[in-house]
């Protein structure tokens, strides 16, 4: 694949997303950052500031993201919108792919795990690299399965963890040199 033809879709916040997106830009792929008024974002190639009524499009239930990923989440404006940006990065890709850490009841921890939930509810290829593991994984349907992903699809998602470690900075860079080349 061409980077000139892709598209990162991202949120642009410290760690993983700043990562994603720093190496994005070194391999000449466009990105579109999403996020909103008064959000801090630490990699700001691509902005997309949404506006009220486009966050309202990605509105789900606090109570239905709590239930499904069995725990409890802030029911405040700001993690609203949070979650509502994340929607539209998964929502404009065709693969996700996260770093961050993979827990016991198959979800992944965080406010990030909206994002892999909402993926695997769309039925997108979902790749998640788990730091404690230090290693990818790849979503089948039912379980998750070790691998080494390739970026397959030029509209694609990268997201994960503000806590990010060197091994998940080492992943998404050796992804990107995988599917891109140096």
């Amino acid at each position: 694949m061409d980077p000139k033809d892709c598209t990162l879709y991202s949120g642009g916040l410290k760690g993983a997303e700043a990562a994603f997106g720093a190496a994005a830009e070194r391999q000449g792929i466009d990105e579109v950052t999403f996020t909103f008024e008064g959000h801090p974002i630490e990699h700001a190639r691509g902005v997309r500031v949404l506006t009220h009524e486009e966050l309202l499009k990605g509105d789900v239930s606090l109570a239905y993201v709590s239930k499904l990923m069995h725990r409890h989440f802030p029911e405040t404006d700001y993690f609203k919108k949070v979650l509502q940006t994340i929607w539209y990065q998964v929502n404009n890709a065709q693969e996700i792919y996260v770093v961050g850490k993979i827990l016991d009841d198959d979800t992944v921890m965080g406010g990030t795990g909206w994002g892999a939930e909402f993926a695997k509810l769309c039925n997108k290829p979902l790749y998640v690299f788990d730091q404690d593991k230090n290693g990818w994984q790849r979503w089948t349907g039912a379980a998750w399965e070790k691998c080494t992903p390739t970026i397959t699809h030029p509209h694609f998602c990268g997201t994960g963890t503000r806590h990010l470690n060197d091994n998940g900075r080492k992943a998404i860079d050796e992804l990107m040199k995988r599917s891109f080349g140096a």
